[in-house]
């Protein structure tokens, strides 16, 4: 057996599989005080309406300029939370690790994961690890939940749109996507591109206080295309993008050789809000003054007189921004 590599053995409930969860996940994880022995523990939530939300987290190649898998998950789950209102509190963190897979890796992911979990102010709870045969898995994969409770103030919600609102976004999109994209060198390419992933709750927490807010949303799969679609299909407004998104250059640039469009490429930092015409100034402000939205921009607006999702061009002109079929970036996140 190579001690520098996850065997089967790893997974088996044995000795193998304990030292790997004390000495690499509890080892790692020690600001959560993770309890490895209980079955289940107890958490303190305090008063307020308890939030929940679960997701899985898939990316090659697993480390990338800005990121890896671990903060990646962290960042997701807490994120999702966020948006929704909520402040995170607890995750719980299951690992399906593919046999053979390095362990010094995986002390750097776990590492990652605990400084991002540091970060957003949250605690793993609970756990578990699986170890799945060779050719079985990506290298690790990994499966969250997180609970949060729902802060005072404006609950948001798709049904709260009205014609006429105003859409934000905190910052320029397609980091990450485009990020992760350089980072296979699949088309030969480099550059110094980072994600823009981490956690979003500077940006959420203080828009809950304008009663003009009506939605947030996380562009991560899909872009800020697949949210306009999102809307659309659960409003019966349309959408108009305007042509002053924020793009980064180095986005730009890689988008126009390959061919793809930065609206359908994945965030893991960013936030967009639909709010009231009369507070979009107001939202806008709000995320200047915080280092993670100072680039912040308006970006589209709510219609009525059409139900699809229209980019108003530089040149004055439209096109159609179709509902995403393909996948143009596999394993994002």
């Amino acid at each position: 057996m190579e001690d520098d590599r996850i065997s089967l053995a790893h997974g088996n409930g044995g000795r193998f599989m304990r030292e790997l969860i004390e000495e690499v996940f509890a080892r790692q994880l020690a600001d959560s005080k993770v309890d490895v022995q209980a079955d289940a523990v107890p958490i303190e939530l305090g008063d307020g309406e308890v939030m929940i939300t679960t997701d899985g987290f898939t990316v090659q190649p697993l480390e990338f300029p800005g990121g890896d898998i671990g903060s990646l998950a962290v960042h997701g789950t807490t994120n999702d939370l966020a948006v929704s209102g909520a402040r995170p509190m607890y995750l719980t963190l299951n690992a399906f690790i593919e046999e053979g897979f390095e362990i010094a890796c995986l002390e750097r992911i776990v590492a990652s994961l605990n400084a991002a979990a540091c970060e957003a102010g949250v605690k793993i709870s609970a756990g578990d690890t699986k170890v799945v045969r060779r050719g079985e898995g990506g290298g690790i994969y990994l499966a969250t939940t997180g609970v949060g409770i729902r802060l005072p103030g404006v609950r948001p919600a798709m049904r709260l749109i009205r014609d006429g609102d105003v859409m934000i976004v905190s910052g320029p999109v397609g980091d990450h996507g485009t990020a992760v994209m350089l980072a296979r060198e699949e088309f030969g390419l480099r550059g110094d591109l980072v994600s823009d992933a981490g956690p979003v709750m500077a940006l959420t927490e203080p828009l809950l206080q304008l009663d003009g807010l009506r939605f947030m949303r996380d562009p991560t799969r899909g872009g800020v295309a697949s949210i306009g679609h999102e809307v659309v299909k659960a409003t019966g407004f349309g959408v108009r993008f305007e042509a002053t998104i924020p793009v980064r250059e180095p986005v730009q640039s890689v988008c126009d050789m390959l061919g793809y469009d930065p609206f359908y490429l994945a965030c893991e930092g960013r936030v967009v809000a639909i709010i009231d015409p009369g507070q979009a100034e107001a939202a806008l402000s709000i995320w200047r003054q915080i280092p993670t939205g100072k680039d912040a921009a308006r970006i589209g607006r709510i219609v009525s007189d059409h139900h699809r999702v229209v980019l108003e061009t530089p040149l004055g002109g439209e096109r159609f921004l179709e509902e995403l079929e393909d996948d143009p970036l596999p394993r994002i996140c």
